[in-house]
């Protein structure tokens, strides 16, 4: 039997293909120009070819930044998602303990951005914050204004509060997908507690994981009010991660030519590790 096609439902989408057009292909082509172009001011604009991105991939300043950015996407990968896994293993499946896990699972990622770099901006001080007068009360010297080491792992430890969440109730959904057949047959072979990890949950949460890579990968890799909130890029260019170093050349220097050509660089290169990350996932699970 042929499947009818109705093609009326595309005016249905067409009001949102206007909307995303209007909001993101228009600006999206501005900075495309304003990329190839350099001005002086008074909104005169003058052609300028590639030169933007000749200095750009010839800048030390940028390979820093995206070393940095690398680093910590890395870092946070590391940790969120073993660790996220790790919980929603151990959350409670059924009973009171199931609302009150993901209530309070759910609270951190309510708390907004720019709230998120407050609280641990005052929760890490020396002075006043009990994050940093604890660590320094156990003989540690900690000051993430003054020592990078230090301010970089304020700037994890944050993320890693603020996005755990999100990997655990992603993992969590898809644990508590699996049928009770699969655990009634695992125990009936005398599957150990690896066993039933390995070959039953963990496949269940591939597609999930796929998920939560990807979104933690790009967020952790655009990450700005957070580290920009608690230590402003420092100390020195410490934590200066390249959607800092696109505001500051935007914004601070005004240099509109250089920040449109790092801005869709650092775009390409987001769609290109995403690319890579999603096409080894889902090989990995083809071939399994």
């Amino acid at each position: 039997m042929n499947k009818t096609w109705n093609n009326k439902a595309w005016f249905l989408v067409l009001p949102m293909l206007v909307l995303v057009a209007f909001s993101a292909v228009i600006p999206l082509m501005t900075v495309v120009n304003y990329s190839v172009q350099d001005t002086f001011g008074n909104n005169v604009f003058f052609w300028a070819g590639t030169e933007w991105f000749e200095d750009l991939l010839h800048s030390s300043r940028f390979w820093e930044a995206m070393v940095r950015n690398l680093i910590f996407s890395f870092i946070i990968l590391a940790i969120e998602v073993p660790l996220g896994i790790f919980i929603a293993l151990n959350m409670p499946k059924k009973g009171w303990g199931v609302p009150v896990c993901l209530v309070l699972m759910a609270l951190p990622l309510l708390v907004p951005w720019n709230v998120v770099g407050t609280i641990w901006q005052v929760f890490g001080r020396n002075d006043i914050g009990l994050f940093g007068y604890y660590v320094n009360a156990l003989g540690i010297d900690y000051n993430y204004v003054q020592d990078p080491f230090d301010a970089w792992v304020t700037v994890i430890i944050m993320d890693v509060w603020h996005w755990t969440s999100l990997v655990v109730l992603l993992c969590y959904a898809g644990l508590v997908s699996i049928p009770d057949a699969f655990y009634q047959a695992a125990k009936i072979d005398g599957a150990s507690r690896w066993a039933v990890f390995r070959y039953i949950q963990l496949p269940k949460m591939q597609r999930v994981l796929l998920i939560a890579v990807l979104l933690r990968f790009m967020d952790s890799f655009m990450i700005y009010t957070e580290p920009f909130v608690v230590t402003g890029g420092g100390p020195g260019n410490s934590t200066t991660f390249l959607s800092i170093d696109l505001v500051k050349t935007a914004l601070g220097q005004f240099d509109l030519g250089p920040a449109a050509a790092m801005s869709l660089v650092y775009f390409l290169i987001i769609l290109l590790l995403s690319w890579v990350f999603y096409t080894v996932m889902t090989n990995y699970d083809a071939e399994r």
